[in-house]
């Protein structure tokens, strides 16, 4: 059984030698997202009195407005990475391209990679809403000592070497898996530590609540359209209750706790989705497999997607095995 009161430091190197690289790499990068979610923490929890929320002026390549925490976030991660002597490329959701680190240096003998949504949610930000960021960390596949190229970023979801989350809400919690269940943390503020707090998290295998906008019910599918009736309809253990937050951590981890299904499907506005593959559907798909869930784009499952471009974007339906399975069955039945 594991122990409650054992700090996220002390988890990571008791553990490291069930991860199949364990020559302490992968430790020390878990340690540098620690920090850096850390320091962004302190920035969130203090938006509302300083110059840091709303608009930056900019707009990122997916052509939205950046708000001034996104680039916040986004500075803070990318700095904190580069300077550990682990990481030698970062593709972050707020940059057109990835960045290499220290790769073109044979001295550098670095391994990893790693794709980070900065700040999920961030139309939450304003509004005082919880807001998060998910990461990503996969082995390159080019040689060490070489420059990164595109083909280290574009593995499919399966290669994952380690992925997860935090979400900075009521508490501030760091969730992740190595492929070796789903661990959470969450942070005494006092002491600025981690504590195991949610260990060997698992999706029930059904649940109650389905997360989707639907504003845009009348651009879905209509498989998706028939879901959402099926929700609704009294019967049985229905209607299902609708919880939709508009932050994908923080709506897949109130599903993971409670048991649920998030979707994003694409729609006649959106016709690929409007979910990254790589920031977000790939890692979030990672933690639910490994906590007993599931995750698909409606037909096929998620992990298996080979990605084509960094930016590329998904339908995603993610969650408790059962209600994503009756998901995809009234999408078999559109053929969609």
């Amino acid at each position: 059984m594991v122990k409650k009161n054992i700090t996220l430091g002390e988890f990571i190197i008791k553990n490291q030698a069930s991860f199949q690289y364990s020559s302490g790499e992968l430790s020390r990068l878990l340690n540098g997202l620690r920090l850096a979610a850390k320091v962004v923490n302190h920035e969130v929890n203090k938006a509302g009195l300083v110059d840091i929320i709303g608009e930056a002026g900019d707009v990122n390549v997916q052509g939205e407005d950046q708000k001034k925490l996104d680039v916040l976030a986004n500075e803070k991660f990318i700095q904190t990475l580069s300077k550990r002597e682990i990481v030698c490329g970062i593709a972050s959701e707020e940059e057109e391209d990835f960045i290499s680190i220290n790769s073109y240096d044979e001295k550098h003998q670095n391994k990893y990679i790693v794709l980070i949504d900065p700040l999920d949610g961030s139309s939450n930000i304003d509004v005082n809403v919880s807001v998060g960021t998910i990461f990503s960390i996969y082995r390159r596949v080019t040689p060490v000592g070489t420059p990164v190229t595109l083909e280290d970023f574009l593995q499919p979801g399966r290669d994952q070497v380690a992925a997860g989350y935090i979400i900075y809400g009521t508490s501030t919690m760091l969730v992740y898996t190595t492929g070796d269940g789903v661990q959470g943390f969450t942070l005494n503020p006092a002491l600025g530590t981690f504590y195991l707090s949610h260990p060997n998290m698992e999706f029930p295998e059904t649940g109650n609540i389905y997360s989707v906008n639907e504003g845009n019910y009348v651009h879905f599918p209509q498989g998706v359209k028939d879901y959402i009736k099926y929700c609704q309809k009294e019967e049985d253990d229905r209607p299902y209750t609708s919880r939709y937050i508009g932050s994908l951590v923080s709506d897949f981890h109130r599903n993971m706790i409670k048991g649920g299904i998030y979707m994003y499907p694409k729609s006649s506005v959106s016709t690929n989705g409007k979910l990254r593959l790589l920031y977000e559907c790939n890692p979030m798909a990672f933690l639910a497999e490994q906590a007993n869930g599931k995750a698909s784009n409606g037909k096929d499952r998620i992990l298996d997607l080979k990605p084509t471009e960094l930016h590329e974007r998904v339908p995603f339906f993610c969650g408790s095995r059962k209600m994503v399975e009756k998901a995809e069955e009234f999408m078999a039945a559109h053929n969609e």
